[in-house]
């Protein structure tokens, strides 16, 4: 039997979309994936995680942090949509009027059911081959957080953290992130 292949969707293809449906669309390796709505404890993690550090750039403004929906153009074939990236000033010149157009220097994926095998396995790999420097897995069960230095190693961690712990990243110096708070009830 003559199988076939379809051609990957491109970055070209994924931005003729019509745009209420990149609410909770990626564009992985040429494919496109949607996600459900995160529960309520994923958004009032995402939000906890973005106020922290947004309050810190108020007063430390070294860069810029962005929430999903956010598109983040990694490569012809990978659009992806982090829960939280930050871009520090010397990559401002990736930031665009729809997004960015490369590659964070911090992204934090707040897991779910649906999204975890994604954003373990491929996604943590190409935003490591593209640049990326820092990728931080949340995981709402385990009340974790995960810290990679993509730089250094992406499939080994840097720190796993327990909610009773203070994350740091020398990304945002001086910044201290008590896991306990993100992860109240």
């Amino acid at each position: 039997m003559l199988t076939v292949k379809h051609r990957p969707l491109t970055v070209h293809d994924y931005m003729q979309l019509p745009a209420d449906s990149l609410k909770k669309t990626e564009l992985i390796e040429g494919d496109l994936f949607m996600s459900p709505s995160p529960n309520r404890f994923h958004q009032e993690i995402l939000v906890r995680l973005t106020s922290m550090i947004w309050s810190y750039l108020q007063v430390h403004p070294i860069g810029r942090v962005y929430a999903a929906p956010f598109d983040v153009t990694l490569t012809d074939l990978n659009v992806f949509q982090p829960d939280i990236c930050y871009f520090s000033k010397s990559r401002y010149s990736s930031l665009t009027e729809h997004g960015a157009d490369g590659a964070p220097d911090l992204v934090i994926e707040v897991l779910s059911a649906g999204s975890v095998k994604h954003d373990l396995g491929v996604k943590k790999e190409i935003y490591a081959r593209t640049g990326v420097e820092e990728f931080w897995s949340v995981d709402p069960v385990k009340r974790t957080v995960t810290v990679y230095e993509l730089g250094e190693n992406s499939t080994t961690p840097k720190a796993t953290l327990g909610e009773g712990k203070t994350l740091t990243t020398p990304l945002l110096p001086g910044l201290k992130i008590k896991l306990r708070e993100v992860f109240a009830p």
